[in-house]
């Protein structure tokens, strides 16, 4: 049985046994509650302690591997570019929109307040800096103090110096601390597949505890969460048709059909590593990009670049404020929308499971909020996974279309030299 199935099931476990109680002796549901929420805080715990040393490496080891690909050629920079260009048009999408969708959920005050209660930040919430002395914190003074406090933003903003600095020392070595930081990484990664194998009784644990506390309310909020991920997604796949169209000079229709393969594909497998050879296809032999081209931009597509990655991170992080009723300012969202495109350059390839809790939690710390709601978000997260994997292989196939006609454009000139005939 799948990590997602059992997670799946100790979701639909504890809810159940959760809204039992809570309809039938609420009192009993509260003391079965205070009785499991320690389990589910320690499985929570056990995840949040790999959290900074994953993004550390994560970041160093993204932008070393970013940094290798630009140094490949003029056709892999640009691709870079428009990876990042489509990233920060996905995180900007999720700031701009899902904000509004989650208004037009309804919102009951008690059921707010209940499920509030039934999930208790950690330690209590410290008031929002002001924006100088926010901005004055996005540097660290001390890297070190950082990591202990947690402080995400100014964690990866030294992490990010760390590894530009990396490619300026000489090849062996930076070769060799690359490899430290990847071997961190992939110690960390074990360590949250451990964690990730006891996911069933953890999360068991905290949806019992919820729904024993706020009742049916609790699912209510999560179809909206459900509902609001499948949206964003299926609006972002939308609007790559127009970027390819505007951008990459396809024709709507030809596009539309030559993506549809791959895109059938990507549902089915909910992988866009799986999806590689269909993109090939697709990109090649369907919408006729120069096979060199598609042969380099979509395997680094599949290694580097996930459009909807900053978009969930981003979702969830929302989603955490709305339901306790938190306004992140402007300064905070566009700095969580950053960190979640450098974060997502360095978590490609990684379990879903794995890769949600890991890059999350940042985004989600550095607004400001509480963490303990994203072990319910995991639970029900990989509900809209097959929404977000067509929009990563629809953002891949769109990304060769716009470098095949940067790289066409440059070859232009060449071709239309005039004949010299005598």
């Amino acid at each position: 049985m799948s990590t997602t199935t059992r997670i799946l099931l100790g979701l639909l476990a504890g809810a159940l046994l959760g809204l039992l109680l809570a309809w039938h002796d609420a009192a009993l549901g509260v003391r079965v509650a205070d009785f499991v929420q320690p389990i589910g805080r320690l499985w929570l715990n056990a995840l949040q302690m790999t959290v900074v040393p994953l993004v550390l490496a994560l970041v160093i080891v993204g932008v070393g591997a970013a940094s290798d690909a630009a140094a490949s050629g003029r056709t892999a920079r640009r691709a870079l570019v428009v990876f990042a260009i489509l990233l920060s048009a996905g995180a900007a999408l999720m700031i701009a929109v899902a904000p509004l969708l989650l208004s037009l959920l309804p919102r009951d005050p008690a059921t707010m307040d209940a499920l509030r209660a039934a999930i208790p930040p950690a330690s209590a919430p410290v008031a929002a800096p002001g924006f100088a002395d926010w901005l004055a914190g996005v540097v660290p003074t001390n890297a070190i103090a950082a990591a202990a406090q947690s402080a995400m933003l100014p964690l990866v903003v030294f992490a990010l110096f760390f590894g530009f600095a990396l490619t300026r020392i000489e090849a062996s070595r930076r070769a060799r601390m690359i490899e430290l930081f990847q071997s961190l990484a992939d110690t960390m990664i074990v360590i949250v597949r451990w964690v990730l194998w006891a996911a069933p009784l953890g999360v068991f644990a905290l949806v019992l505890a919820v729904c024993a506390r706020a009742g049916h309310g609790v699912l209510g909020a999560l179809g909206g969460y459900i509902a609001m991920q499948c949206t964003m997604y299926l609006l972002a796949t939308v609007l790559l048709y127009p970027v390819a169209v505007v951008f990459g000079g396809e024709s709507l229709r030809r596009f539309a059909a030559g993506l549809l393969p791959a895109q059938v594909v990507a549902a089915s497998t909910q992988s866009s590593l799986a999806s590689l050879p269909a993109m090939l296809d697709s990109a090649t032999s369907r919408l006729g990009h120069p096979r060199p081209v598609a042969a380099l931009v979509l395997p680094m597509a599949v290694s580097l670049f996930r459009l909807t990655s900053p978009m969930q991170y981003i979702g969830s992080a929302v989603f955490v404020a709305w339901i306790y009723g938190i306004d992140v300012p402007p300064a905070q969202l566009a700095a969580a929308a950053a960190l979640a495109v450098v974060i997502s350059l360095g978590s490609v390839g990684l379990p879903g499971q794995v890769s949600f809790m890991a890059t999350t939690m940042p985004v989600t710390s550095a607004m400001g909020l509480p963490l303990e709601p994203l072990a319910l978000l995991l639970a029900v997260d990989t509900i809209p996974d097959v929404f977000a994997t067509v929009g990563n292989v629809s953002a891949d196939v769109t990304a060769s279309s716009v470098v095949s006609r940067l790289d066409a454009k440059d070859a232009e000139p060449a071709r239309s030299e005039p004949f010299d005939s005598r």
